[in-house]
């Protein structure tokens, strides 16, 4: 298994070795140690080519986001050699020799790797609230990458339990695990450990709440992210009713901090820059002196950002499914989220519009709901922050959770308090069952959550179809990948079946057939 991450944070200057005892002797004396811990945590999100060091796609976690995103169907592209996530158009990407598949494992290890290691500094008996916040956050940190993991190497946990998942390895049994390697572990011993951390975080993180601790800003996690993280782990095991509950406890901490959902107001133009909006529950902050930024090009707004010099102006953007966009009301304020077939969008001003439309030339059905960082358009060093929770979010669980979990009436009834109240006011839900109330909130969120990186994990959770029929993509790219075809997990890359000896070829997910289009239809 990787372990460059764990070397470099344990290595001294001089070049003698720290092992976790003696981290956890010096941490135990000082807490405010665990600090720097903790900070190299998040570091590992938006690391500069941590992985290959070569590919612009390489960028931590916000890359994942859009590999994620690029592999569903309301996500719209085209292939260019300037598109850098065209292997999730093509589904070229899933051979286990691409540098997708090494940047996906990669990515999420090392965060686990970092994790690990500042978990292995702290005793886990320890009442010092100090350090219960540092822990807290590097066992939720942990729990984030893992539920990533399981879901793009195994099929849905209610019914693949025993299948073979991600090995998990964790502060415990690392050391041994970089001797002797690690198998697979199975899907329900996956989020056993997600569950495990979760709850365990929780409680630190309750009990350094309890003691006055608060985060410094939003990209780390405290108590309210991390009912967020098992609201949505618990979703994902279709516990329904604990989903809606942590759901519901998430946007009670949430309020009490002051976050709340964005307003129709505010989304009526270009927005989700800043983490320090009050619908960011949890961000990636990105800083001007990163190097994802001084790099110009290496980012998430470069791939993403319709407004700011990057990749993105070469590769003709990001379209929404069109027969999502058909759907949406003309009464819903997102519907400005995107420029209509016409070209336009009633929440761009005069020079937004100029340069979607005139100074680029953008397709139709082009993404206008990420602004620019700061507003300022047509800048080539971008420092968004990327949210990787709203408040928003946490409605929409809720709303599901109570659904499925017995009581389809109130779920539709927040769905359409929440709806109504921030997004559209003619919106009204006529479903009366569970599994129409899921649809419901299922079609909310492909909408509000558009962009984010989520869509992925519906799909997997929801059993969907890749269908992307009707969508808008190119002749090329029009599949209809059924649910449970072996294309639609990823496999575990070379070099790790190289590295571990615990694990052979004959263990790794099958090859998927890359699929093969399909007529389209009308809409």
């Amino acid at each position: 298994m990787m372990t460059a991450c764990e070397q470099d944070f344990e290595t001294r200057p001089e070049g003698s070795t720290v092992t976790s005892e003696i981290k956890g002797q010096v941490v135990a004396a000082d807490p405010s140690k665990a600090e720097a811990g903790v900070n190299a945590l998040y570091a590992q999100f938006n690391e500069y080519m941590g992985v290959t060091g070569i590919r612009h796609n390489d960028f931590g976690y916000p890359a994942l986001m859009l590999i994620y995103d690029s592999d569903g169907y309301d996500f719209v592209s085209t292939v260019s050699g300037y598109n850098w996530f065209s292997g999730g158009l093509e589904y070229d990407h899933r051979i286990y020799t691409s540098y997708e598949t090494s940047i996906v494992w990669e990515t999420l290890y090392k965060i686990i790797n970092v994790a690990n290691s500042l978990i292995g500094s702290i005793d886990r008996e320890t009442d010092d609230p100090t350090l219960q916040f540092y822990l807290g956050q590097g066992l939720a940190a942990r729990a984030f990458c893992y539920w990533n993991l399981a879901q793009l190497y195994a099929f849905n946990y209610a019914d693949h339990k025993s299948a073979a998942c991600v090995p998990v390895i964790t502060d415990v049994n690392m050391a041994q695990v970089a001797e002797e390697g690690k198998a697979r572990d199975s899907v329900e011993a996956v989020y056993k450990q997600i569950m495990d951390d979760l709850n365990t975080a929780i409680t630190m993180l309750d009990n350094a709440d309890e003691a006055g601790l608060t985060r410094a800003d939003k990209r780390y996690i405290n108590n309210t992210v991390a009912y967020g993280l098992r609201a949505r782990v618990n979703l994902t095991m279709e516990n329904w009713s604990a989903a809606a509950s942590d759901a519901q406890e998430a946007l009670a901490r949430a309020a009490a901090e002051g976050l709340r959902p964005y307003t129709m107001a505010e989304v009526s133009t270009p927005t989700m820059y800043d983490a320090s909006d009050p619908a960011y529950m949890w961000g990636d902050i990105i800083a001007e002196t990163d190097r994802v930024v001084t790099s110009g090009i290496v980012n998430w707004p470069s791939h993403m950002g319709s407004f700011n010099y990057g990749y993105c102006w070469y590769m003709g953007g990001h379209q929404i499914n069109y027969s999502l966009f058909k759907s949406i009301p003309d009464t819903d304020v997102r519907k400005g989220w995107w420029t209509d077939e016409n070209y336009y969008s009633d929440h761009l001003s005069p020079l937004q519009n100029y340069v979607i439309n005139t100074y680029v030339e953008y397709p139709p059905l082009t993404q206008v709901k990420f602004a620019p960082d700061k507003g300022e358009m047509l800048q080539d060093q971008s420092a968004n922050d990327i949210p990787l929770m709203r408040v928003e979010e946490m409605y929409l669980i809720a709303a599901e959770g109570l659904a499925m979990g017995g009581s389809p009436a109130e779920g539709a009834a927040l769905l359409e308090q929440f709806v109504q109240a921030y997004r559209d006011p003619a919106y009204s839900c006529p479903e009366t069952s569970a599994k129409g109330v899921q649809e419901a909130v299922y079609w909310q969120r492909r909408v509000e959550l558009w962009g984010e990186g989520l869509s992925w994990f519906d799909i997997m959770r929801l059993k969907k179809n890749v269908d992307r029929r009707c969508g808008g993509y190119d002749d090329a790219l029009v599949f209809n990948i059924p649910y449970g075809d072996n294309i639609m997990l990823w496999r575990l890359p070379e070099s790790e079946i190289q590295a571990n000896p615990m694990i052979s070829e004959g263990d790794n997910n099958p090859s998927g057939e890359t699929p093969k289009p399909v007529a389209d239809i009308d809409y």
